[in-house]
């Protein structure tokens, strides 16, 4: 049986959190006596359950995210090809993963229908295929949720929710305006986040540059220092541009009333003389 590997059968181990290694499970099996035969089954029910494994957790980090179920936003639905500009590699690139691992956040800046909460769906999406864990929120509902968290005095609680998942999406940032406790449970979320072990990151969309932003805010100081921490690493994509939207809309012109050949083609009443 040359295709067994007790390498193969500890990264399995891994994903099934198993507690033991390959040498360990090496020794069992020469203890125990395994035939080759025996070795590749076991090779055979550890894969199919990694496999399993694998599958389940992507479909619960899909569930736990707030991603749409329904025509999910992918990067491979996204037309790249209507995507121009000098730095455009640097976007086909974001699928690999390599900015959340080297902590980079991100940001999509553009006119509405330009394609900005795809890409952050998308980015979403693709960490759940891949492991990782992401929550979606837009900026009207994270304002209601630390104002209803305020109310119940379970500040804490949100906070540590909103800092767990892997990749953050906050979308459509300009649209609201946070009063002054507001503003500092989201500093608070900001500066937990860049603290945060492990592979993370935060994703904004917004139709206002970041400059901009501070206006929606109410505390000034502190909205310095929290901009510091989320464009201390980030990289930032301004897209310009026309709107998708309606670009397969059908437009039906339709008249109501009679044409006017329809109406010269009423009867004439003409008035009768004795």
């Amino acid at each position: 049986m040359n295709d067994f590997s007790f390498e193969k059968i500890e990264e399995s181990f891994g994903i099934l959190k198993i507690d033991m290694n390959s040498t360990e499970f090496a020794g069992y099996a020469t203890e125990a006596g395994f035939t080759p035969r025996q070795l590749e089954a076991i090779e055979q029910l550890m894969e199919y359950l990694r496999l399993k494994k694998i599958e389940s957790n992507i479909e619960s980090n899909l569930r736990m995210s707030r991603l749409p179920k329904k025509d999910p936003k992918t990067f491979e639905n996204f037309d790249f090809s209507v995507i121009r500009g000098r730095d455009v590699e640097r976007l086909k690139c974001l699928p690999s993963l390599a900015t959340i691992r080297a902590h980079k956040n991100l940001a999509f800046i553009g006119p509405a229908g330009t394609g900005k909460t795809h890409l952050a769906q998308a980015y979403g999406y693709e960490c759940c295929q891949q492991g990782l864990s992401a929550y979606f929120i837009k900026m009207t509902e994270l304002r209601d949720k630390f104002t209803a968290a305020r109310r119940a005095g379970n500040e804490a609680n949100i906070i540590k929710n909103l800092v767990r998942p892997s990749c953050l999406i906050i979308d459509e940032v300009g649209r609201c305006e946070f009063d002054k406790e507001n503003t500092r449970l989201f500093f608070d979320l900001m500066d937990r986040r860049y603290c945060k072990d492990g592979n993370y990151n935060v994703i904004f969309t917004s139709n206002k540059m970041p400059s901009l932003w501070k206006s929606d805010f109410n505390e000034d100081d502190t909205l310095l220092c929290a901009l510091d921490r989320i464009f201390d690493d980030a990289l930032v994509f301004t897209i310009k541009g026309e709107s998708y939207r309606g670009k397969r809309t059908e437009r039906i012109l339709l008249q109501i009333g009679k044409t006017k050949s329809e109406s010269s083609e009423e009867p004439v009443l003409t008035k009768k003389t004795n």
